[in-house]
């Protein structure tokens, strides 16, 4: 058990937007990890009743609520790429809130293997700290923008912006243990890797 009080295996999962780190992630679960999914935590923080969002009125006024009390997220998305001190401030807020709850969620697993699902791992040494291994999920710039396109309906400028504000493919790559490029792979081909890695990392047959 390290000072976190995590005693289970545990795993960093990370990946650009439209690579299939969500795909690969339910595949994991499949394979018997405990999931714990920051973006999901930062959507019920910021849902209607969230915890976050008496905060975040404080920081950015009434104008980031939505109608229906949840955090106006496109309006919020767009005043973060727009000022990089607002996005600051954002993060601020969310970001120790988020920390909290997913070491709630690893610490109530136990001893079963956790993995943690952060879209910003490459960019937080605090997050690289508290995984034991790293699984970065890849795919060419041109597919990631085709697959959100695709089920989000945003164009193509809007994607590149996201692409943008992330860490670059080569800098995920550099930190990770082992990589899934996922381009041109269907869901059973993409689930045997993930199982393939599963058993070597838990020391099982393959």
């Amino acid at each position: 058990m390290d000072g976190l009080g995590l005693s289970g295996p545990r795993i960093g999962l990370t990946g650009g937007i439209g690579s299939g780190k969500s795909t690969v992630a339910r595949c994991l679960v499949d394979c018997g990890a405990v999931l714990v999914d920051t973006d999901a935590i930062a959507r019920s923080l910021t849902a209607p009743g969230g915890a976050a969002l008496p905060a975040l009125t404080l920081q950015f006024g009434e104008k980031i609520v939505a109608a229906d009390g949840s955090l106006a997220r496109e309006h919020m998305r767009a005043l973060a790429f727009a000022d990089a001190g607002a996005k600051a401030r954002l993060e601020a807020v969310l970001h120790p809130m988020i920390g909290t709850e997913a070491l709630r969620q690893a610490q109530a697993a136990g001893e079963r293997p956790v993995v943690f699902d952060v879209p910003l791992l490459t960019e937080s040494s605090l997050w690289r700290a508290r995984v034991a291994r790293l699984l970065v999920v890849d795919c060419r710039e041109a597919t990631q923008i085709e697959r959100v396109m695709q089920r989000s309906g945003w164009s193509e400028d809007a994607v590149r912006r996201v692409i943008a504000q992330q860490a670059p493919r080569a800098a995920r790559r550099a930190i990770a243990d082992a990589v899934i490029f996922n381009d041109g792979l269907d869901i059973e081909a993409l689930s045997g890797e993930v199982r393939w890695l599963w058993a070597l990392w838990n020391n099982r047959p393959h």
